[in-house]
């Protein structure tokens, strides 16, 4: 059997993961802290990929980046495509897992007791010291998280990358779309083979998480104390 699509699964979560865990805790930190009269729609924006279908995410992914969307015209200049490419598999990812970063990270920031972030700042703390000192431990919990959920999302993507990549072996097939393939062709064996692992997996990230949450949940008890 084949287990390219396994491969290509994890290389593309890990990857998708890390972009959104940056971009997620620094665009959620904002929201968290921005009073402005649009942080709903702004807020809507970010989220709306955790709504919508993900055929309809892949839709506006490949009228963006498809030969006649901006970026798909940026791109021709250099003789260069994302469409069916590995890189589509990961710019589907990021843009699926994102929210679930991005809501449960904000979560966690806006839980923090704003008074203490008041009195770093009394303190003379800079901004950006607040922010990875006090407010990124205090919100660590939810950060693991949102780190877990976007990497479980990310692996299980299948509407979007398939509008986006295409399902080509060796190349941009991921375990979902094995799944579905296999199942579509008959072969109900190497179908719950693959979900078989896909569960697997997805159950090992649920346990970490959990192990990760309390861990840091006896820690801060026990600096409190």
């Amino acid at each position: 059997m084949d287990f390219t699509p396994l491969w290509i699964s994890i290389k593309t979560a890990v990857l998708a993961t890390i972009i959104t865990f940056f971009l997620g805790i620094a665009i959620s930190y904002w929201m968290a802290n921005y009073k402005g009269k649009c942080k709903g729609i702004i807020d809507g924006l970010f989220t709306l990929p955790l709504i919508l279908p993900p055929t309809v995410v892949g839709f506006f992914l490949l009228l963006i980046c498809g030969k006649n969307g901006p970026v798909g015209r940026i791109l021709e200049l250099f003789n260069t495509s994302l469409i069916f490419t590995w890189t589509a598999t990961v710019i589907a990812a990021i843009v699926v897992s994102f929210p679930m970063m991005y809501r449960t990270t904000r979560s966690a920031f806006e839980q923090i007791d704003t008074n203490i972030l008041f009195a770093a700042r009394t303190l003379g703390l800079s901004e950006f010291k607040v922010f990875y000192k006090i407010a990124i431990p205090l919100a660590m919990p939810g950060i693991i998280g949102g780190l877990v959920l976007s990497f479980a999302r990310a692996m299980g993507e299948f509407g979007a990358t398939l509008m986006l990549a295409g399902n080509i072996p060796g190349k941009t097939q991921t375990m979902p779309l094995a799944i579905f393939f296999a199942a579509e062709g008959g072969d109900m064996q190497k179908a719950i083979l693959w979900v078989i692992i896909i569960v697997t997996l997805s159950l090992f990230l649920i346990l970490i998480m959990n192990y990760f949450s309390e861990s840091h949940l006896k820690l801060l008890g026990r600096r409190a104390k």
